[in-house]
């Protein structure tokens, strides 16, 4: 028999049983683990297993929300019971063979009427009182992309301001000095509206209303290869009442380049208003980054060769798309393989697991990936955008191209055409194409041409233009 209970000082599963001692206990979540080591005692065995983790190298952080599995040697245990007490300040719960980590926040907050009250109160706050930012990138996921750029920024030339990060749980890293809330918490509220600039890099979720000097800067998360927003094909009311609702809540859209300025203009009916064609500050760490370090915590050895694939999410699917083999790949191409999902697929799914793989979808940072990864393989993803400001190859693994193109996405122009890199439509082919250096030669032109028009501003000042903006317009006091 196996009991579990929690150890709420230590912020931990205890769990005992009889009989000799497992080799392994896990805790098993989708995007996280954590593990622990079990020890023989009179009248059984014990183990401890942390609700904390550190990842990629970063500080040590409660598990992401989510369901988990406990299994002892490979086995889940069938029936999980846990003390309600406790469960109920932890947030963890069990049903059958599963625990349920929740984000830490009062239940009560999480009804419809507790919803209501709190958006209630926030509509009602004067707002922008405070000299501060709010910070989201990709709906409180993460703490990165231009968001996060941003900040470093802005803590370095203004410590005065105050950073608060919006998070979906206290997994999420924040950067040195900022404060963290909790997306749907009293406190995320109530920053919300008093901050002067929410800074974000999507739509703006929840109910949002405009306090009286609050200016929001919408950086978005890449230059589009397709379409986006209005341009996507059908006409749809209420998608249309909807973009044009998002859009008139921001007072400035940050562009990579004119094409994306153009481009995100006339998608989101942005027109005649301010478009900061800035560069990306994301893609600065690629000029002043240390890779070393970065796959020192990524544990990949200096001499080793990184493949990165990071494809985008499809319209008709939850989960990270299957058409690569990452073990596979890593074994033909004598490298290590970084798997990046889309920021969509993070809650779907599990991570790639294998001698020389890494599933870095949960990474914070995607610049740092790009900054350590020797080529990229992609296939719609903005990424490519990015990457191209590296001079490094890149090669596209796109076996759905008539479908995506054609029938569920559609793009702004011929990647066929254009792209600066080899089209692969499977797995042999690309190995293929690693191994052949006139692949990536015979594309010199077009690489050429392509960072001529899309990464002429990312030249690792973007964050600093960005922020002197923020600055002139007097939208913070520096």
């Amino acid at each position: 028999m196996t009991t579990v209970r929690v150890d709420e000082a230590q912020q931990s599963l205890l769990i005992a049983g009889s009989g000799p001692a497992p080799v392994s206990v896990e805790l098993l979540g989708s995007r996280a683990a954590a593990y622990g080591a079990a020890v023989d005692g009179v009248e059984g065995w014990t183990a401890i297993v942390p609700l904390h983790v550190s990842r990629w190298g970063g500080p040590e952080l409660p598990l992401p929300s989510g369901d988990y599995v406990l299994t002892l040697d490979g086995s889940p245990i069938e029936d999980v019971r846990l003390d309600p007490v406790l469960l109920e300040r932890l947030r963890v719960s069990a049903e059958g063979g599963r625990i349920r980590i929740a984000p830490p926040i009062d239940p009560a907050y999480e009804t419809a009427e507790g919803r209501l009250a709190l958006e209630g109160r926030y509509v009602s706050l004067p707002g922008a009182r405070e000299n501060a930012v709010f910070f989201e990138s990709f709906y409180g996921q993460g703490s990165g992309c231009n968001p996060g750029a941003i900040d470093r920024e802005l803590a370095r030339r203004a410590p005065g301001v105050t950073r608060y990060w919006s998070v979906v749980d206290l997994s999420v890293p924040v950067p040195e000095g900022a404060v963290a809330v909790i997306e749907g918490s009293p406190e995320w509220w109530r920053a919300r509206a008093d901050a002067r600039l929410l800074v974000v890099n999507d739509w703006l979720r929840r109910r949002f209303d405009r306090k009286p000097g609050q200016r929001v800067l919408q950086t978005w998360h890449g230059t589009p290869l397709k379409r986006l927003a209005l341009h996507r094909s059908g006409f749809h009311p209420r998608r249309w009442l909807a973009v044009l609702r998002e859009s008139r809540r921001w007072d400035a859209l940050l562009a990579q380049n004119p094409y994306a300025a153009r481009v995100l203009g006339k998608a989101y009916a942005f027109l005649r208003r301010p478009i900061w064609v800035d560069g990306y500050p994301r893609n600065d760490l690629l000029s002043t980054g240390d890779a070393a370090r970065i796959r020192t915590a990524l544990g990949i050895d200096a001499d080793e060769r990184v493949l990165l694939y990071a494809p985008t999410w499809r319209d008709d699917r939850t989960e990270m798309v299957d058409f690569l083999d990452p073990n596979a790949l890593a074994a033909a191409a004598d490298a290590v393989v970084l798997v990046r999902g889309h920021s969509r697929t993070i809650r779907p799914g599990r991570d790639h697991a294998g001698a020389r793989v890494i599933d870095v979808t949960g990474h914070p940072d995607t610049a740092e990936l790009l900054l350590v990864a020797d080529a990229l393989i992609t296939d719609y993803s903005s990424v490519m955008f990015d990457f191209s400001a590296t001079g490094k190859p890149m090669y596209f693994l796109v076996p759905d191209l008539d479908h995506y193109r054609g029938t569920l996405r559609g793009f702004y122009f011929d990647l066929a055409e254009r792209a600066p890199g080899p089209l692969v439509r499977t797995q042999d082919e690309l190995i293929a194409a690693l191994e052949d250096v006139s692949a990536v030669a015979a594309h010199a032109p077009r690489y050429v041409a392509w960072q001529a028009q899309f990464n002429g501003r990312d030249d690792g000042s973007a964050a600093r233009r960005v922020v002197d903006r923020i600055v002139d317009h007097g939208w913070l006091d520096a």
